[in-house]
């Protein structure tokens, strides 16, 4: 299963010669990824201050296929996957206004669940193992 977000691309997105700036295809992932958290009902507020645990990013990249220009339509597709109790990585997928067969860009982000305050690893919460089974295909 996936999740879907839309976003139009603003001016602000875009660089000198008017195309997305390659960082902010990274940027937009993460809306996706957020959004995605709040339609399963996690509260964002808590869950990016929670002083128990934090789940950072440890690697991302990025592929391109063709530019992007401001006032385009995305739909960033959003496939996560459990790799043990600590860990996740999601798979992105940004297409031109509608999901269809030509991605635009591709993009990947592998995050770790720690405890704040020693930076040691420790399992991801009940609430995130939900939200990683909830994409799982029945």
């Amino acid at each position: 299963m996936s999740f879907y977000y839309t976003r139009i691309l603003h001016f602000q997105d875009t660089d000198a010669a008017g195309v997305v700036y390659f960082a902010n295809v990274l940027a937009i992932c993460h809306e996706a990824y957020e959004a995605s958290l709040a339609a399963f009902g996690i509260n964002l507020k808590v869950f990016f201050s929670n002083p128990e645990i934090a789940i950072p990013i440890i690697h991302a990249d990025v592929d391109f296929r063709s530019p992007m220009f401001c006032g385009d339509e995305l739909t960033i597709e959003l496939m996560p996957k459990s790799w043990g109790d600590d860990e996740f990585e999601i798979y992105y997928q940004v297409f031109l206004k509608e999901v269809g067969e030509k991605w635009v860009a591709r993009a990947n982000t592998k995050h770790v669940c720690i405890y704040p305050k020693s930076r040691s690893r420790q399992n991801l919460s009940d609430e995130m193992r939900r939200w990683l089974l909830s994409f799982e295909s029945s």
